[in-house]
């Protein structure tokens, strides 16, 4: 039974970095750094070094950044834009850090869902914010902010403390996910269509032709 319950809590924390990274990179760094520091969970080797006091301060300020930047309307998007580039990697790296002293086969393998699912929530969190900020008022970004900051820490907590209803979870959210990521790309493309109408590149902006002339009288 200790292995089986080994097994889900390597399995919950795998998945749950690459899913946390998507999201929030630094909260996540943050929060493993200090729940290991603490003695509230034990790392595996590969990723103590999140507890390191040099790499928590890093990962600290650069969330106190996140968490101004994250709830501006517009320099959002250019931040999630920016991280596509940081928070797949970084989601591959922290899922094959999870597995512990494994095969390098495994690893890959656990690098590759880590990066997959940090793609997704991150496709979900920067879709979502381009369509939140169409609306004039900030509120609902400060909404959207402070609810995906509460989503990575509770998640991670239940990954690490209820593995196997964390995967309960983790599988409704991938099923959301499916079902989001149309409707996202859709209204991306619509308001994509709006603006190039707005600044002429639309249908309706181009030059008018010449008049055709007149037809021979017979």
């Amino acid at each position: 039974m200790d292995e089986y319950q080994h097994l889900i809590q390597t399995i919950a924390l795998t998945l749950g970095v690459g899913w946390a990274s998507g999201i929030n990179l630094y909260a996540t760094l943050f929060m493993l750094g200090f729940m290991n520091m603490n003695g509230h969970i034990a790392l595996p080797p590969d990723l103590v070094i999140l507890s390191d006091p040099l790499v928590m301060a890093a990962a600290g300020f650069m969330y106190c950044v996140e968490f101004f930047a994250d709830k501006t309307p517009g320099i959002d998007t250019g931040w999630d834009t920016l991280h596509t580039f940081i928070r797949i990697p970084a989601g591959a790296m922290l899922a094959a850090g999870a597995l512990g002293d494994v095969s390098p086969s495994a690893e890959l393998a656990a690098a590759i869902v880590g990066a997959t699912l940090a793609t997704g929530s991150h496709a979900a969190k920067s879709g979502s914010r381009i369509l939140i900020n169409t609306s004039p008022e900030p509120f609902t970004n400060w909404l959207a902010s402070f609810g995906e900051d509460i989503m990575v820490v509770t998640g991670l907590w239940t990954a690490l403390h209820y593995p196997a209803l964390f995967l309960v979870l983790l599988l409704l959210f991938l099923l959301l996910l499916a079902w989001l990521l149309p409707k996202l790309w859709r209204g991306i493309k619509a308001l994509a269509r709006r603006i190039a109408n707005l600044f002429g590149g639309g249908s309706g902006g181009g030059p008018t032709p010449p008049p055709s002339p007149p037809a021979p009288t017979p």
